[in-house]
């Protein structure tokens, strides 16, 4: 059971359970607050009319849902499915996902140190939460950095905190990748093409690059970093070391990107 009480906002996506559908609507509970009860109006499961509601929903189906209305008083909370695009929905399950994995890791921790969850929510759950802005979002920060951490925080419970991270939370990375297409007339082409690669391997430093035919005259490169920023910023700097060391010897080159 998530620890998130009380009742959500307007305008918050949640994630539900479908407990019930009927003609005029589905009743469903949210997941995170502690399985309240929530109603989806027929009118807002999905856009146009909808001749048959089990199409589009039924009972046991995990939905991510708009928040419309709430009142506190009558314990009435009003959802809408159809406001939720596909974007939405994959940040929102997600996000879930990763608070239910932040609630087991922090069972381990407190077991770890033979105190209760709500002592280790008291002790340094809740703060983390407040500075990371989830709790997995610090579980993830401390595999990525212990060291900064350590610097941070000071307690019995650091080291348990760090030691349950690095065995449980994948450091995050991203890959972006892209096609050069390198055309040279010179007798020296290959040669000139290979250097060019390699000058661009040289330009991205410490980040990971990596260059490989997929028939000439094409050659794909993948950049591997931390985050999109930092992905798109090497990218940028091996594209350009490439195409002006290729257009010097003579050739032209182009970057074509795939994924974007």
């Amino acid at each position: 059971m998530s620890r998130t009480k009380g009742f959500p906002e307007s305008g918050e996506l949640v994630v539900c359970s479908v407990v019930n559908v009927k003609n005029f609507g589905v009743f469903v509970t949210l997941d995170e607050y502690d399985d309240r009860e929530g109603f989806i109006h027929v009118r807002d499961v999905a856009s146009g009319w909808v001749k048959y509601i089990r199409d589009f929903i039924r009972e046991g189906q995990k939905v991510v849902c708009k928040v419309l209305g709430v009142d506190s008083s009558k314990g009435h909370i009003d959802l809408s499915l159809k406001s939720v695009n596909d974007h939405q929905r994959r940040g929102k399950v997600q996000q879930w996902k990763n608070s239910k994995k932040a609630e087991k890791l922090i069972e381990i921790v407190s077991e770890r140190l033979s105190i209760s969850v709500d002592e280790s929510y008291d002790m340094f759950g809740t703060e983390l939460s407040e500075a990371y802005g989830t709790l997995y979002d610090a579980f993830e920060t401390v595999a990525s950095n212990p060291e900064e951490f350590r610097k941070e925080y000071s307690g019995d419970w650091v080291e348990k905190f760090i030691e349950v991270a690095s065995e449980n939370v994948a450091i995050p990375f991203v890959k972006i990748d892209g096609i050069f297409e390198m055309r040279s007339f010179k007798p020296s082409g290959v040669d000139d093409i290979r250097r060019a690669l390699m000058t661009g391997i040289e330009a991205a430093g410490e980040e990971e690059v990596s260059i490989t035919s997929v028939g000439s005259p094409k050659y794909r490169i993948v950049v591997t970093a931390d985050d999109y920023k930092i992905a798109e910023d090497v990218m940028k700097k091996v594209s350009t070391a490439v195409i002006e060391s290729f257009s010097k010897a003579g050739g032209e080159a182009v970057l074509k990107r795939e994924n974007r």
